[in-house]
């Protein structure tokens, strides 16, 4: 008999009960939305892969304590009665608590509490997560004809509250299922924690922001550790492909909550942009001190700092040290 620690029995469980009330209320209709005409029940692969290099986003990079990686992927197959996250609206507890450090249960509370309530959730996914900015994960699921949209969210790992994901998306079209589709991510901040960089301590958002795209300029600072000025826009930093299986393909298993699984994988040759990066240097010091002898000019001098090393052909470094001529006060 396999012997299974109490987190993974536990999240087991729950998984099991709460696809066993989910799967109660799936086949029932709620108010007069449309619902899609395809057949009922369709599955689909999905396949979630990490761009997050030091090639293409130089600026910060985190290499230890932890080094760039992703969170497991959680979503949902659901109807228009239920979100999991929306841009520009108020992420829930559920997802703040994913968002900042990865704790999936209340959000998973939330899920079931939509499947009793609103009827809107079929069902459940999950994929383990990725101990690397480039990798794979991927896993299963299944959609109902009356519930065909599809949300996901991952953690970016290390981040004050930064995620990827899908909202919404909506695998019917028509009288059909869609054989596959294939986007690219971009990061977004929950607006619950101010944090600038990656490593950023835990500073609550008060009063609490809404979930917005971070781009190469928004937030406008130079801490930011997704700001590159010179980018009109970020590249890709993941991508989720989602394919149709046939009838016959391999069953649908519902997921556990075990990061660990032979379902995800360290991809190190996917390649991407070569993001330039500039040097970044601090503000002059003071002038030091004018040195020299009496009746004749000395000189001064003043430094400056590296903040940022230049990568990928970005501006190199200008001078870090400066002189300047001037009359010595305290001659020899």
């Amino acid at each position: 008999m396999e012997n299974l620690s109490p987190a993974t029995a536990l999240g087991r469980a729950l998984w099991a009960l709460l696809l066993a009330t989910l799967g109660s209320t799936s086949g029932q209709p709620f108010g007069g939305e449309s619902v899609c005409t395809a057949r009922a029940l369709a599955k689909y692969s999905i396949t979630f892969t990490g761009k997050w290099s030091q090639t293409a986003f130089p600026k910060q990079y985190p290499l230890f304590r932890p080094p760039a990686q992703w969170s497991s992927l959680l979503g949902a197959a659901h109807s228009s009665d239920y979100s999991m996250w929306r841009k520009n609206q108020y992420v829930s507890n559920g997802l703040r608590d994913f968002a900042e450090r990865g704790e999936a249960w209340t959000l998973m509370r939330e899920i079931e509490a939509a499947g009793e309530k609103l009827q809107s959730v079929h069902g459940v996914f999950a994929a383990p997560a990725v101990p690397s900015g480039t990798g794979q994960t991927s896993t299963e699921l299944e959609v109902h004809s009356r519930h065909s949209l599809v949300s996901f969210v991952v953690r970016i790992i290390p981040s004050p509250d930064w995620f990827v994901g899908i909202d919404s998306l909506d695998l019917c079209e028509g009288g059909r299922w869609k054989e596959q589709v294939a986007l690219d991510l971009h990061p977004y901040d929950a607006g619950t924690d101010s944090g600038f960089t990656f490593s950023s301590p835990n500073f609550a958002t008060i009063p609490q922001d809404t979930v917005t795209e971070i781009t190469s300029s928004s937030p406008s600072h130079p801490a930011n550790s997704f700001y590159y000025p010179r980018l009109k826009s970020l590249p890709p930093i993941a991508r989720v492909t989602l394919v149709r299986l046939r009838q016959g393909s391999r069953a649908f298993v519902p997921p556990t909550l075990g990061l660990a699984s032979r379902d995800n994988e360290i991809v190190d040759s996917l390649s991407g942009p070569e993001t330039p990066l500039d040097c970044e240097v601090s503000l002059w010091s003071s002038w030091g001190l004018c040195t020299g002898p009496c009746g004749k000019l000395g000189a001064k001098t003043r430094t400056r700092y590296v903040r940022v090393q230049p990568a990928n052909d970005g501006t190199p470094c200008p001078e870090l040290k400066e002189e300047a001529e001037c009359v010595p006060d305290n001659c020899v």
